[in-house]
């Protein structure tokens, strides 16, 4: 089934380091598949160094928005370009994000959990810490995080929701443990009233799965939370990837909106068919 393009709020810039590409290339794709809206949500500066080989720098920030900025004017007759940030949720670092998220107008901050303490669970050059892990813990204290960062206040959308099967490690399907964690992260979503990503990234990567798996879109679904799109676009040839599937995995729960956003006010508009 093919959808009409909705809003991909996800996408990255080479100042985060391992993305290619200008604002103008991916918002030339965007229209070349026929999108209407895109958002660019760069990953964020953090403090002290924090990942800093992932991230753009403080420095950085002025530029990656006059950036955005010149290619939103310059398109805006033929896109509609929203201007965001992928910000980490990273205990202990909440009053910096804070602080930058109030230096600008954003039309929305995507939250997102990269790190379990000090271990970038995601990055390839440290996935030997996982032979250290007991699948479940990891999974737990990831969701726990992702728990805090929608109790935090501080994003719009979180981020990949289960980004933690990035490279395939999978808890037991019975483990007590992960379903109560989940639950109690999808309460925290609801509670807050974020947006969770539905993300085609994870189709790109070793599992090979829309973030977040079905059993969380539908119990999210039967939570009555909300949901955006995001490609997590690292090259312009990414944008609008995997829409279709990502948007045939909501209906299939019954979910037929998509969130959209402006100025950090949310707004839904109707999933339909070509």
């Amino acid at each position: 089934m093919t959808y009409r393009p909705v809003p991909d709020y996800h996408m990255h810039t080479p100042r985060c380091n391992h993305a290619t590409g200008t604002v103008m290339e991916y918002a030339q794709a965007a229209i070349a598949s026929g999108l209407t809206e895109i958002g660019m949500s760069d990953h964020s500066p953090m403090p002290d160094d924090f990942d800093k080989p992932w991230r753009m720098d403080r420095s950085e920030m002025p530029g990656y928005l006059k950036e955005v900025e010149q290619v939103r004017d310059a398109l805006k007759e033929q896109l509609t370009v929203r201007i965001g940030l992928e910000a980490d949720f990273h205990p202990g670092t909440e009053a910096y994000v804070a602080e930058m998220i109030s230096s600008y107008n954003w039309d929305y901050v995507i939250g997102s959990v990269h790190y379990i303490g000090d271990w970038g669970f995601d990055n390839p050059d440290t996935i030997q810490i996982w032979d250290t892990w007991k699948i479940e813990d990891a999974y737990c204290a990831y969701f726990r995080l992702v728990q805090q960062s929608a109790e935090s206040g501080l994003f719009d959308i979180i981020g990949h929701p289960d980004l933690i099967k990035k490279f395939g490690h999978r808890p037991p399907a019975d483990s007590v443990a992960v379903k109560e964690a989940i639950e109690a992260m999808l309460q925290a979503v609801k509670k807050a009233d974020v947006t969770l990503e539905i993300s085609s990234a994870g189709l790109r990567k070793p599992v090979a799965e829309i973030y977040p798996h079905k059993a969380i879109v539908k119990r999210a679904a039967e939570l009555g939370i909300t949901f955006s799109y995001g490609s997590d676009a690292h090259a312009p040839g990414e944008v609008g990837h995997g829409s279709d599937a990502c948007l045939a995995l909501l209906e299939s729960f019954g979910i037929n909106e998509i969130a959209s956003f402006k100025q950090r006010q949310r707004t839904m508009q109707a999933i339909t068919h070509d």
